[in-house]
């Protein structure tokens, strides 16, 4: 069956691809929207050999969100659109503020000027937001309930206080699966430009009367995300240090955890909204489900690379960065059956085994943590703990 033109914002990176992969194989058009950002894809990107891009329903346009020129030269040729493009790393957007609201925020907005002010046949729209506009998301505190702790200080890290405190009774508290109705609280300019878009994109699509979808993804992994880009992307991050068998230092006390969702499950969300209309006008979370600290996941990476404990817990920290954080999946298991299928070990394994063909790009990572240092996001000396 021949469905109609698809439109991928930032359609070059990981996640995009793998969208556009299942979509081409249900018989859509796919048009791949990208700027082809150097910290992303390289000074000279190296996708030619990617049998994607030779499919006869495959069209790759490169251009930028924040400019209304490009938007106009893609629109008119599609139905649906799934907007990917943004800046991503977290610590990155605490001083590349410009850049970071140029982007994520201007981008949506010039989406949003064309649709309002232009005709068009747009039918849907879907938005890949981030669980870090939650902030630390929810706790429970054995007195006062369900709370939502605010963000952690830079004096409760300096000493060494990890774990977020009720912001009522100040007692500990213990993560647990964050629902969609919770309290926002971005802690960083990437979290609030986020937000932003999810804000902008309610309003918009309502006025417009376009369907829209919002996606709030977990830490999304797998084959293909770029090993180039030190900001973002903790477990190609860390796999690509293994490779060259750096030691890893984990932050705080390596007891931070995520929800990581393998890529072909984040894509296969977003493509579950385009077959269906039962998501529209919702907010859902993308995860696993289950919540891994980063100790667990450097010993599993570890294994797969057959070594022994090559890592050690150093104490730093990074301002902004969240405690926990892990999905609730009740909404979105509910609105479009879906259920996460890559288990973290095999999506660990297969991760694991694509790096390990890939060229050795320079380890920039040591870059990026002095960038941090200098601006006093990081503190500059390193404290093992364990």
């Amino acid at each position: 069956m021949k469905h109609d033109k698809v439109l991928i914002t930032g359609g070059m990176g990981f996640i995009g691809r793998c969208i556009a992969g299942i979509l081409v194989e249900h018989g859509w058009d796919v048009l791949l929207f990208d700027n082809l950002n150097p910290q992303v894809h390289g000074a000279v990107p190296r996708h030619n050999g990617d049998k994607l891009f030779q499919h006869p329903c495959v069209q790759v346009f490169r251009g930028d969100v924040r400019h209304a020129a490009d938007w106009a030269k893609v629109l008119p040729e599609v139905r649906y659109v799934v907007h990917l493009a943004s800046e991503t790393g977290t610590a990155q957007s605490m001083y590349e503020i410009s850049r970071y609201t140029e982007t994520n925020v201007g981008g949506i907005s010039e989406l949003l000027n064309y649709l309002a002010n232009q005709p068009h046949d747009i039918r849907k729209i879907i938005l890949a937001s981030s669980r870090a506009v939650y902030g630390e998301g929810a706790y429970r505190c054995v007195q006062c309930g369900l709370v939502y702790p605010g963000a952690r200080s830079g004096e409760m890290l300096s000493a060494g206080q990890w774990e977020p405190q009720c912001p009522t009774c100040a007692g500990e508290v213990a993560a647990v699966a964050t629902p969609e109705s919770a309290v926002l609280a971005p802690a960083s300019i990437y979290a609030a430009t986020k937000l932003a878009q999810e804000d902008l994109l309610h309003i918009a699509s309502k006025a417009l009367g376009i369907p829209a979808v919002i996606f709030r993804m977990q830490n999304v992994y797998g084959e293909g995300q770029s090993l180039r880009n030190p900001y973002t992307g903790l477990l190609t991050i860390l796999a690509g240090q293994l490779r060259v068998g750096r030691m890893l230092n984990l932050f705080e006390d390596g007891q931070a955890s995520r929800d990581f969702v393998h890529v072909d499950d984040a894509a296969r969300s977003v493509t579950m909204a385009l077959h269906s209309d039962a998501a529209d006008g919702c907010t859902l979370n993308v995860g696993s489900g289950r919540a891994t600290s980063v100790e667990k996941i450097a010993a599993l990476l570890c294994d797969c690379f057959g070594l022994k404990r090559h890592y050690r817990i150093t104490g730093q920290y990074r301002l902004g960065d969240v405690r926990h954080g892990l999905a609730d999946l009740e909404r979105i298991q509910a609105k479009l059956g879906f259920e996460p299928q890559v288990s973290l070990e095999a999506g660990l394994e297969r991760l694991v085994d694509w790096v390990k063909a890939q060229p050795i790009e320079p380890d920039q990572w040591e870059t990026a943590t002095r960038e941090l240092v200098e601006r006093g996001l990081m503190p500059c000396s390193e404290v093992q703990v364990g």
